[in-house]
């Protein structure tokens, strides 16, 4: 069975820009519009990935996952009424909001989804800054003033990554996007996401974003102090309950098939193409059974399996 290609999801955002055009070479839905972020995996309620040929060209992600699971999918895997990967690309164009997103253990009562993700830095301009995590010494008391006295980036930590580097946000680890980043988001299918904190900033009434304070307080790890740009063990650039994603580099020829026979895996192809046909910034579902997949020249793929 040949890899499944999907339609991407378009999202336009206040913070986005149009380096998804520009970067990935791809038609925007529309002209001059921030889009900050591309649905490339995705099965919502209301959003849906649809295949774009083949076989199950017309279809939803959904309608494999529930209909077509063993053969496209294969066995041993999580028995959830939706595909529990979500994939992104973000472009970063401003700041995001500081955010956190809720840990299992509370999610439903805060009547969200707990989300965990991990982010691959595909580009980057020079000098921007991720926000992850506690400044050493910052407590729930001096967040919590912080919110109030609008110094909420005094609490947090920066870091300035590479492009090639990737970090693993769990659930309940407070985070933030800085402005001039092309990201590779991978996560847990949810959309649950809590702003405690958006620099001060109002819109063109005068008015500020809509902030989640109070369940943003009862999700951040207040003991998550100063962490680094993860240090891949291998090629894993990490690994959870939910996903593990690792990085490969594929010299002109050499060919990337799952992991398992047994299951699928989703690639994203981070620079160059494979089988002279799927190109950067793609993502593609290899079915369970498929054949390799050759790069057509020096290629970069990212590969994300369930464990």
């Amino acid at each position: 069975m040949p890899a499944i290609t999907f339609k991407p999801l378009y999202m336009e955002r206040i913070w986005g820009g149009r380096q998804l055009e520009t970067f990935y070479s791809r038609s925007l839905p529309e002209a001059d519009k921030p889009f900050g972020e591309a649905w490339e995996i995705v099965d919502r309620a209301d959003a849906q990935s649809i295949v774009t040929g083949g076989e199950y060209k017309g279809m939803s992600l959904h309608d494999l996952w529930k209909n077509h699971r063993p053969e496209i999918f294969g066995s041993n895997l999580p028995d959830s009424e939706r595909f529990p990967i979500l994939i992104k690309i973000l472009d970063a164009a401003d700041d995001l909001s500081v955010q956190v997103h809720p840990p299992a253990i509370i999610a439903e009562n805060l009547g969200g989804e707990p989300k965990t993700e991990m982010w691959f830095i595909a580009d980057c301009k020079p000098d921007s800054k991720l926000y992850v995590g506690m400044k050493n010494g910052a407590t729930r008391d001096s967040f919590e003033m912080a919110i109030k006295e609008g110094s909420v980036e005094e609490q947090i930590h920066s870091i300035a990554p590479e492009k090639g580097d990737s970090i693993f946000i769990e659930s309940g680890r407070l985070h933030a996007i800085g402005a001039g980043f092309l990201i590779h988001e991978i996560q847990q299918n949810s959309d649950t996401t809590y702003r405690v904190f958006d620099w001060n900033r109002t819109d063109a009434e005068g008015n500020p974003r809509q902030l989640h304070v109070e369940q943003s307080l009862a999700c951040i790890d207040f003991h998550d102090f100063e962490p680094r740009m993860d240090q891949p063990e291998g090629n894993t650039l990490a690994e959870c309950p939910y996903f593990k994603t690792t990085l490969h580099h594929l010299a002109q020829g050499e060919s990337i098939g799952n992991p398992s026979a047994d299951q699928f895996s989703l690639i994203t192809i981070v620079s160059g193409s494979l089988d002279n046909s799927h190109t950067k910034g793609q993502t593609l579902l290899l079915p369970k059974g498929s054949g390799k997949m050759a790069a057509s020249e020096q290629t970069t793929v990212l590969q994300i399996t369930i464990p």
